[in-house]
């Protein structure tokens, strides 16, 4: 559903999403970033709880869908977290984090600005590491069924008669 058809412009609502946020960080104490929250559900067996929170960062950065949680990203790039994988996930996690150092920062999750952390994902874009992890995320999270009716997709229609009779002249978006 658009925010137009709501009533509410973007502009409002980050403003408002913004002003909520900030009350509920003061009133309740939570200082955690909002994807390192999110990988506290997320139970890791080989890589680190840092090294998740940064892949759902890069996923997030990859394919940005402000409407899909990060717990869909989380699924995405859970695959990643298998023995085989995991010593070369760790290293290239951490070259990612040494590149954010060389802009001033920690590590690559603490980059605040998205354009900055797009700009770290640029210059590492040819690497093997970034095309797997690019190219996994096409599956990873556009065939979550869940993910489907957030983007306006209700699935196949062949078993139910085909898009002519199902959805293809309600085009809303242009």
């Amino acid at each position: 559903m658009s925010l137009r058809k709501q009533g509410m412009t973007r502009r409002q609502l980050l403003s408002q999403s913004a002003v909520f946020g900030a009350s509920f960080a003061i009133g309740s104490g939570f200082v955690a970033g909002r994807v390192e929250a999110a990988n506290w559900a997320l139970e890791v067996e080989y890589l680190s709880s840092e090294t998740m929170a940064t892949l759902i960062q890069m996923a997030r950065d990859i394919y940005p869908h402000d409407q899909v949680s990060d717990a869909y990203y989380a699924i995405a790039v859970k695959g990643y977290d298998t023995a085989e994988a995991a010593e070369a996930i760790e290293a290239n996690i951490a070259a990612l984090d040494a590149a954010a150092k060389g802009i001033g920062y920690a590590r690559y999750i603490d980059v605040g600005w998205e354009r900055d952390r797009v700009d770290l994902l640029r210059a590492m874009e040819n690497s093997p590491f970034f095309q797997q992890v690019r190219g996994g995320l096409v599956t990873g999270l556009y065939n979550q069924k869940a993910v489907w009716p957030i983007f306006g997709y209700e699935g196949e229609s062949f078993s139910q008669g085909g898009y002519i009779d199902r959805g293809f002249d309600d085009i809303n978006w242009l």
